[in-house]
């Protein structure tokens, strides 16, 4: 496709522009963010579509008869187009001691909101999903991002046992990120919780 914009089922995804190309030059394989900042600083993906891929949310499909609107301002072959699902397998939160509470319990009472403390929230992105399993928990210092944690330099040897217990079976849940859930694996440092957890 040139350029447009696209519709499904009435609702806008925006406008699309795949003919319009990135410079061929100024890419590095490596690079380095450090010192000041510039607009040809890091370049990625050289001679390639700005934009190749648009999400279309999945509440605005329906089972089946969807349909799909082009408005093409410079020629293209519509038959190139392909639509894939992609089922989402993990959901993950990391959530430090150091978060504000949540937003729902704010008050004017600052006595109150320090005891509410930050919480780690979990839910199935599909209404009849629940949690069936746990994949990572850790306390304390965990590294990475979701599909990835691994373990930091400490870790609560109860965290996976009380996220199980808090957690599977149900289709969202709740853990206060606090050294009175967790116990304190590592002393003078902001600890936080990782997890990652199956929905099926």
């Amino acid at each position: 496709m040139g350029k447009g914009e696209a519709w499904v089922n009435g609702q806008s995804i925006g406008r699309y522009w795949p003919t319009y190309i990135s410079p061929n030059s100024g890419c590095t394989d490596s690079c380095n963010y450090r010192g000041t900042y510039s607009a040809s600083k890091c370049l990625k993906n050289c001679g390639k579509p700005s934009q190749t891929l648009y999400h279309v949310p999945r509440a605005w499909l329906k089972p089946d008869s969807n349909t799909f609107v082009l408005f093409e301002e410079s020629g293209g072959d519509p038959t190139k187009i392909s639509f894939g699902t992609k089922q989402i397998e993990s959901v993950c939160s990391h959530v430090t001691e150091s978060h504000p509470p949540p937003v729902d319990t704010w008050n004017s009472n600052a006595e109150s909101e320090r005891k509410v403390g930050p919480v780690l929230s979990l839910e199935c992105p599909y209404p009849n999903q629940a949690i069936s399993s746990i994949k990572f928990a850790s306390f304390g210092t965990p590294r990475r991002t979701c599909g990835n944690y691994n373990h930091g330099s400490c870790s609560s040897n109860r965290a996976l046992s009380i996220v199980q217990k808090a957690c599977i079976g149900s289709s969202s849940c709740n853990i206060g990120v606090s050294i009175n859930t967790f116990g304190n694996p590592c002393r003078g440092v902001t600890k936080s919780l990782a997890v990652e957890a199956a929905c099926t």
